[in-house]
């Protein structure tokens, strides 16, 4: 993608916002305000991007292409659906096969398609494509009649006893799971087996005033499990709803080395700013050892091969490999005696319903998605509005730029790659507003763990790449992880804990300012 612009506006250009961009970056770096970024913070983030952070602020033409050479230059509803422009001929049948696997459904077993049977028994939708619109992002129901295809809801139980409260300090359970509906809410099963609830949302309008007088109504969601199908929920039970994540990008984040995610990471905030980071440590249900978690909206999965598996497992009722047990507790009799699909894959181990054929079609596929090139990145509303995004300190948590390693075979297309992702893949406190509640309404214990080390206050910061053409891809698609954003805009107006200071700035911006930065946010 070319972008036509005068050479010498482009120098002055350059020049201009450079100046302002080391200006402003002194200013941040002396400045003791909270959540305003660090001198350390600032080294660890051109440490990273492998260029002076003046540079990242002003007009770099390689983060045009945001995904370095697996980018793609599209603007559709396909935008998120194509394959890196850099994969070989010869790798290329694989990824549509795992794209055939991701999209069609599965069925109900015994059936005559036995590489795709084996749904069920309960389960919250019958396809990947189904949460993933377009291999984009879901959303909430707008209603309490609407179905919660593109969202699932996330369970678990506070511990209650020092053996559960150590296993989960050391990372060797991933949460205290409810004795008969388990770690995540199935609202669906097959014939015979009663679905666990319905999933109902309601919504309340919230206010929230800039400093010039501009108004934007939130919303706030209000979720519901009703008619539960296997005796009334416990009132301490902890409900975590999660729109589906968009797919794009997610073998480059996946080989971002460990080190450079922990080297950001700052538990105890110890440089002051505001902002304490941590990674979250996690057991790989595939080797059984403790690893650092990069996947899902708490960062509770390792690889993309286990994120996968895990749900296939958890939201279509399918064993694997690496997910051999079904997604029923012991207290779910009729889920326990349905059929299955499970096949013999002649290895004399016990048979499963996605073959480990199948697993690395779908792996590939979900390692290949491209990321879109940017638009209008050198347009002079998005630069002023890239200066702002940094002069508030939102890189402190959104690191803009990696250089990744080279020399992995499974990993061709992404080795030797600078991207653009704007994350840090590090698990944040955004606050009480943005907080699982417990199904009675009410915030947990601070520290109540519900994934491995992360707690009902703590996400992992989303990957911006790309939210520019969410609405394209699906006009439906919303932000923040229970999908009450509407908007990027509505999403930081969410923004508390750690965050609250940043938020702050964002409020004080004019109308001017407001669109600068959302100009910024939407070229992505």
């Amino acid at each position: 993608m070319s972008f036509p612009v005068k050479k010498s506006l482009v120098l002055s250009l350059a020049t201009a916002l450079s100046l302002v961009a080391i200006s402003g970056c002194q200013q941040s770096t002396d400045n003791k305000e909270e959540g305003v970024t660090t001198k350390a913070r600032l080294q660890i983030v051109e440490d990273l991007a492998g260029v002076p952070y003046q540079q990242l602020v002003t007009f770099d033409p390689q983060e045009i292409r945001q995904g370095g050479d697996t980018g793609i230059a599209i603007v559709s509803s396909e935008s998120y659906s194509k394959p890196s422009s850099n994969i070989s001929a010869s790798r290329k049948g694989n990824f549509f096969i795992g794209n055939a696997f991701f999209k069609q459904p599965w069925v109900i077993a015994p059936a005559s398609t036995d590489s795709r049977d084996g749904l069920g028994a309960l389960f919250n939708v019958a396809a990947c494509q189904s949460c993933h619109i377009k291999d984009g992002r879901g959303h909430a129901p707008l209603t309490a009649e609407d179905d919660a295809d593109s969202m699932l809801i996330r369970l678990a139980m506070p511990a209650t006893t020092e053996q559960q409260r150590e296993a989960l300090k050391q990372s060797q359970i991933e949460k205290v799971a409810h004795p008969i509906y388990g770690g995540q809410l199935q609202d669906r099963g097959i014939q015979g087996v009663p679905a666990e609830a319905k999933v109902a949302v309601s919504w309340t309008d919230v206010p929230v005033t800039f400093e010039d007088g501009h108004v934007v109504n939130l919303r706030r969601p209000n979720f519901q499990l009703k008619n539960p199908g296997y005796g009334a929920f416990d009132a301490e039970l902890m409900v975590s709803p999660r729109v589906a994540l968009p797919m794009i990008g997610l073998g480059l984040l996946e080989y971002i080395p460990e080190q450079a995610i922990k080297r950001q990471a700052d538990d105890n905030d110890d440089d002051k700013d505001g902002i304490s980071g941590k990674y979250n440590w996690v057991i790989d249900p595939e080797t059984g050892k403790q690893s650092l978690g990069k996947f899902g909206w708490k960062a509770g999965q390792t690889r993309l091969i286990t994120q996968n598996m895990s749900a296939f497992n958890e939201d279509m009722g399918l064993t694997s490999r690496i997910r051999p047990v079904e997604s029923c507790t012991k207290n779910q009799p009729q889920c326990l005696k349905a059929p299955t699909g499970a096949d013999d894959q002649g290895d004399g181990k016990s048979p499963v319903e996605v073959s480990d054929e199948v697993a690395k079609f779908v792996e590939f596929y979900t390692q290949n998605l491209a990321v879109p090139d940017r638009r209008n990145a050198n347009d002079l509303t998005v630069l002023a509005g890239k200066k702002r995004f940094y002069d508030m300190g939102c890189q402190s948590c959104h690191t803009p730029r990696y250089q990744l390693p080279k020399g992995k075979d499974n990993h061709l297309e992404q080795q030797g790659q600078i991207i653009y992702p704007y994350t840090d893949l590090l698990l944040h406190d955004m606050g009480d507003d943005l907080a699982d509640r417990t199904i009675a309404g009410k915030l947990p214990a601070k520290d109540a763990q519900v994934e491995f080390l992360a707690t009902s206050y703590e996400w992992r910061t989303p990957a911006l790449w790309g939210i520019g053409l969410a609405k394209k891809v699906d006009s439906q698609a919303t932000f923040l992880h229970d999908g009450r954003a509407r908007s990027p805009m509505e999403a930081v107006l969410w923004h508390g804990g750690e965050a609250q200071p940043h938020k702050q700035r964002v409020l004080k911006l004019d109308k001017k300012g407001r669109e600068e930065l959302e100009a910024f946010l939407n070229s992505l």
